[in-house]
């Protein structure tokens, strides 16, 4: 009986290991089918043919390593502006950019026109002190030319070890020649959240992009602002906030409400369909919150706009955002590489898609520069998504062809990334839009406080 038993099992085993083969071997004979059918396989030798004769007949021997990652850039970059490959040292990078502290200049740059540009630099910075401007053109990084440098290759020129000096050679519009500026590298901490009392009763919090510890220091700062004091009124302000990490995003806005849903994506496979709901606080902060928003708000601090908006939890005051509605999933592979890949769109609690066109604020406060520009100066215009070639259509309401026109996009950038965040490291002034903030949170104020009358 016995012998018998293990016979069996041994029988069972086998069957259930023919049953895994025949599974597996119908589900491949369907991938060849579906490769076949929409001639995956065609396209597939085409570019092994194409590799073949790069190594074989180019000037100069080329890794096969090289022309692998080429190909496999040139792919992604072929889907839409946010979809990329990183080398080993490329992704290394981008885990840099959501936590800790680097050595550098400080300052947030991007392409554009294919020219490396300064965005802004950061207050404080050994790029603010020597004087660097929003606009300027850096053609030159010890002496090597920028052109056709990626952000990246750019981002670890000018980062370094603390103390190091590093010579740029920048352009400013109504300059005859280069000029040459030797900053040296310190250390720039990466700190998404600042604060501080306007005026007796109003705060102010402003989140320059969504890293790991966002949401801890956003409900820091807060008790730090309540402390033995009553709020009257709170300006979150998401203004240059290119964005960062969605689940960041989600807490965020879950400590401003107390229900309903946040924010939810939809993707192709089941996995990249999810829903974010929000949860009651311990410490409810009920008063009025008044968030700005320009241009540069995109991604996540849109999400975080358009689910107070939907919500009616706080009032959107600025001008229209960016308009990135779409997510990123980061794929590691196995030499240390991984893959940004598009794989959902996001949706605003009203189902709203905001993708290439934006949060549009509930109060429309255009920013007027403190200092008026020279004449015939250009004023910097942030670039919105829909201004980026190859950038995803938003399915509910499309964009007229003359907008997608890459050659009526005079300011179109190939894409944007940071040496550093935007965060400030002292108290900026008051500008009209935080003024006009907090004028409305005023009114808001008296305007609880006036009795109701029954008509």
């Amino acid at each position: 009986m016995e012998k018998f038993s293990k016979s069996g099992r041994y029988w069972l085993i086998l069957i259930a290991l023919v049953c895994v083969f025949m599974v597996i071997g119908t589900y491949q004979a369907h991938q060849i089918a579906s490769a076949r059918e929409n001639g995956t396989y065609e396209q597939l030798k085409i570019f092994g043919s194409v590799l073949d004769l790069v190594q074989r007949n180019y000037v100069e021997e080329i890794p096969p390593k090289k022309l692998i990652y080429g190909a496999v850039q040139g792919m992604l970059k072929s889907l839409d502006p946010h979809s990329s490959f990183m080398k080993p040292e490329d992704y290394k990078e981008l885990q840099i950019e959501t936590k800790g502290s680097f050595t550098g200049i400080g300052i947030e740059i991007s392409l554009k026109d294919g020219i490396l540009t300064v965005v802004s630099p950061i207050e404080g910075t050994p790029a603010y002190k020597a004087g660097l401007k929003a606009n300027d053109k850096i053609l030159k990084i010890e002496g090597k030319t920028t052109k056709n440098m990626t952000l990246i290759e750019s981002v670890k020129l000018l980062r370094g070890a603390k103390g190091t000096d590093v010579t740029i050679s920048i352009y400013r519009k109504g300059w005859r020649r280069l000029k040459d500026v030797t900053l040296t590298r310190d250390v720039i901490p990466i700190k998404s959240v600042r604060s501080r009392m306007l005026e007796e009763g109003y705060g102010y919090i402003r989140i320059s992009n969504f890293q790991n510890k966002t949401t801890l220091e956003l409900k820091k700062a807060l008790k730090e602002l309540e402390k033995g004091k009553s709020l009257n009124g709170l300006v979150l302000d998401l203004r240059n906030n290119p964005g960062g990490l969605l689940d960041q995003a989600v807490k965020v806005a879950d400590v401003f409400l107390e229900k309903g849903l946040i924010v939810y994506t939809d993707g192709r496979i089941e996995e990249q369909k999810m829903r974010f709901e929000a949860h009651p606080d311990k410490h409810p902060h009920d008063y009025p919150i008044a968030v700005l928003v320009n241009e540069g708000s995109a991604s996540a601090s849109e999400i975080v706009a358009g689910a107070l908006q939907d919500h009616k939890r706080a009032i959107i005051l600025g001008v229209q955002t960016f308009g990135k509605g779409s997510v990123q999933t980061i794929i590691p592979l196995e030499d240390g590489s991984a893959v940004r890949l598009t794989t959902a769109r996001y949706y605003t609690p009203n189902g709203r898609s905001i993708q290439a066109k934006g949060i549009e604020p509930d109060i429309e406060v255009p920013y007027a520069p403190m200092e008026k520009p020279k004449e015939k100066d250009e004023i910097f215009h942030f670039p919105t998504e829909r201004d980026l070639e190859g950038h995803l259509i938003n399915e509910n309401e499309p964009i007229e062809d003359d907008l997608n026109s890459v050659k009526d996009k005079k300011d179109k950038p190939e894409a944007v990334d940071s040496e550093v965040d935007n965060g400030e490291t002292q108290p900026p002034p008051m500008d009209n839009q935080l003024e006009e903030a907090v004028r409305i949170l005023k009114a808001w104020a008296i305007f609880k406080q006036l009795p109701l009358r029954k008509l």
